[in-house]
């Protein structure tokens, strides 16, 4: 009756346990189950032998002189082993079962760094101990981190830029040509700009002009930033001269004369809108920066003569000139870059070009910083 019992119902092991009990001459092996040494051992007890063998819960195998069993496993959906035993009529030679190895893990294989890593290109280039090569390896790592990295996280940033680039196209030449150009105008004849043929891309409409390098008529915005900055240092030396110099005099002073300038850019891009006229804000930005050349200039003469007493007067007549030399330059600039035919309903071109031109002379005299000169 046992063995029929055993032809009919399967043999589970158990967890941990070690297998099923098996009948005498049988030999019986189930599974071990998640145990912590890994391996089960054997034992055997008077007629009955036992075989057991872990191994995290690999499968077994029962098998019998008089039948086998051949033992299936499978992981349920639901969580857990489950042992099946197959009775089989034929009979077959006992054999050990193999110990199960568990399948290594795939080797992973290094994949190549999505993120660009400027270090490493530089580093490399040292560890080579080529200057010329490390050198020319960080300008690379640059101009990529620039074009590739920042410009790609602020949308605008590359062709505001590129738009910037030219306003900056100075040499020494252009410079000393321009400043002389900005205190003595009124000796000068040509002022028209030079136009070149456009780039591939832009709109055969749209006038292209030369940059300052080979333009002297061109507008920068390398003069009116580099006198920006000496004015408001000039500032400061007024300040400690009169024993008077805190640290809120710097941004004080940059602060009247930037938002001075936004607000002239502003009224004169308005005026332009009513007459119907384009133009770009860099340019307005660039003429009526060049006021700050003619400030320096009051405040270099005015500190100069502060020690014989004459400092008050002698910026003030400084003042007569620059600020003439600039209304000049201006209406000058002004009448060769607006055309000569604007909107028939807006109000009259002459009158706003002298208009901008007027506007200097008032934003001079406010930014003027004049209280400590002696």
């Amino acid at each position: 009756q046992q063995q029929q019992q055993q032809q009919q119902h399967p043999v589970y092991g158990s967890y941990g346990g070690g297998g099923s009990q098996a009948q005498p001459n049988q030999q019986a092996s189930g599974y071990g189950g998640y145990s912590a040494g890994g391996w089960a051992g054997t034992s055997g007890a008077g007629d009955q032998q036992q075989q057991q063998q872990g191994g995290g819960g690999y499968r077994g195998q029962s098998q019998s002189t008089q039948q086998q069993s051949q033992s299936q496993s499978s992981w349920e959906q639901t969580g857990g082993w489950q042992s099946q035993s197959v009775p089989s009529t034929s009979s077959a030679i006992p054999t050990a079962p193999a110990a199960p190895t568990p399948a290594a893990a795939p080797q992973q294989q290094a994949q190549p760094s999505s993120i660009f890593n400027p270090a490493a290109t530089v580093m490399a280039a040292a560890v080579s101990g080529n200057n010329d090569a490390m050198m020319k390896a960080a300008t690379d790592v640059g101009q990529q981190f620039l074009k590739e990295g920042t410009a790609r996280l602020i949308p605008g940033l590359d062709l505001f830029m590129r738009t910037l680039r030219v306003y900056f196209a100075v040499d020494n030449r252009y410079v000393k040509t321009k400043i002389g150009r900005l205190l003595f105008p009124f000796t000068k004849r040509n002022w028209a700009r030079m136009q070149i043929d456009p780039v591939s891309g832009q709109a055969l409409t749209t006038v292209s002009y030369a940059t300052p390098i080979q333009d002297e008529n061109a507008h920068d915005l390398y003069i009116p930033l580099m006198a920006l900055i000496t004015y408001v240092l000039l500032c400061a030396l007024c300040y400690g001269t009169a024993g008077e110099f805190n640290p809120e005099v710097l941004p004080d002073v940059t602060t009247k004369c930037f938002v001075t300038q936004v607000l002239e850019v502003i009224a004169i891009r308005v005026g332009f809108y009513t007459m119907q006229v384009q133009t770009a804000w860099l340019d307005l930005f660039s003429l009526t920066g060049y006021k700050y050349l003619g400030l320096c200039i009051n405040m270099l003469v005015g500190l100069a003569l502060s020690q014989l007493g004459y400092g008050h007067k002698a910026y003030y007549i400084a003042f007569i000139w620059t600020a003439a030399a600039i209304m000049y330059f201006v209406l000058k600039t002004m009448s060769n870059n607006i055309p000569r035919h604007t909107s028939a309903t807006g109000p009259k071109r002459e009158f706003m070009v002298l208009g901008f031109a007027g506007s200097q002379l008032a934003t001079m005299w406010f930014m003027s910083q004049t209280k400590f000169l002696s």
